[in-house]
C-alpha cells in the first residue's frame, strides 16, 4: 500500500570514504513510502529501471536530518548505508521530513504492539504450562512391555491369580467340610434306622417263635 510518495535525485554515501555521494540515479525518480503487510513494515521504496535504489525499512529509532535547503538524510543500519535525497524544492524537502516522522511514529507503534502481542503469548503460555503439566501428571503412565511396570504387572496378576486359587481352595473345602458333615449324618441316620431294624427283626423272631410255641401248645 502506498502512503505517499514524491521525486528526488538518489544518492548513497561512498562505502570507501564515508563521506562523498554517490549518485545512484542519473535523475530524478520516484520516493514512496510503502506499507508492508505481511511483514507488518514500513519501507521507503525507489525504482530505478529495473533495480531498487532504495529499499530502506524504517526503524523507531531511525532520524531524517536536513542537512541543506534541498536535501536530507538518514542512515540505515540494515543496509549498511547512508541515503541521500536532493529535491526540487525546499517545501518538498520539509513534506518529506514531516512524512518521515509520522511513518516512524508508525513504525515505533506498530513495534510496540508487536512486543505486547509477543509478551501476551508467552503470558498465556507461562499459564498454561502448569496446566499442561498437571495433565501430564493425570494422565495415567505408559506401560512398558519389557520395563519394570511389565514385572509388577505379572506379579500383580500372579498375586491375583494365587489369590483366587486360595479363594477356589478354601470353598472346596468348605464345601468338602458340609459334604463330610452332611454324609456323617446321613451314616449317622443309617445306623440309627439299622439299629431299629434289627430291633424290629429280633421282636419279629421272638414274636416267630412264641407263635410256634403257641401252635405247638394247640396242636398237642
Amino acid at each position: 500500500i502506498g502512503l505517499e510518495y514524491t521525486r528526488a535525485h538518489v544518492f548513497q554515501i561512498d562505502p570507501a570514504t564515508k563521506r562523498n555521494w554517490i549518485p545512484a540515479s542519473k535523475h530524478a525518480v520516484t520516493v514512496s513510502f510503502f506499507y508492508d503487510a505481511n511483514k507488518h513494515a514500513y519501507r521507503i521504496i525507489s525504482v530505478g529501471g529495473t533495480k531498487a535504489i532504495i529499499n530502506s525499512t524504517i526503524s523507531h529509532n531511525m532520524t531524517f536530518t536536513k542537512t541543506s535547503q534541498k536535501f536530507g538524510q538518514w542512515a540505515d543500519s540494515r543496509a549498511n548505508t547512508v541515503y541521500g535525497l536532493g529535491f526540487a524544492t525546499e517545501q518538498q524537502l520539509h513534506q518529506f521530513a514531516e512524512r518521515f516522522k509520522e511513518v516512524r511514529e508508525a513504525a515505533r507503534l506498530a513495534r510496540e504492539k508487536s512486543q505486547d502481542k509477543m509478551e501476551l503469548s508467552n503470558a498465556a503460555l507461562s499459564i498454561a504450562a502448569p496446566q499442561d503439566l498437571s495433565d501430564e501428571l493425570q494422565s495415567p503412565p505408559v506401560m512398558c512391555v519389557n520395563g519394570p511396570e511389565d514385572k509388577l504387572f505379572r506379579s500383580q496378576s500372579a498375586d491375583i491369580t494365587l489369590s483366587s486359587e486360595k479363594e477356589r481352595i478354601k470353598k472346596m473345602l468348605s464345601e468338602g467340610s458340609i459334604c463330610e458333615m452332611n454324609l456323617e449324618s446321613e451314616l449317622f441316620t443309617l445306623q440309627d434306622s439299622n439299629a431299629k431294624l434289627v430291633a424290629a427283626l429280633h421282636e419279629a423272631n421272638a414274636n416267630v417263635e412264641q407263635w410256634k410255641k403257641q401252635l405247638v401248645a394247640v396242636t398237642f
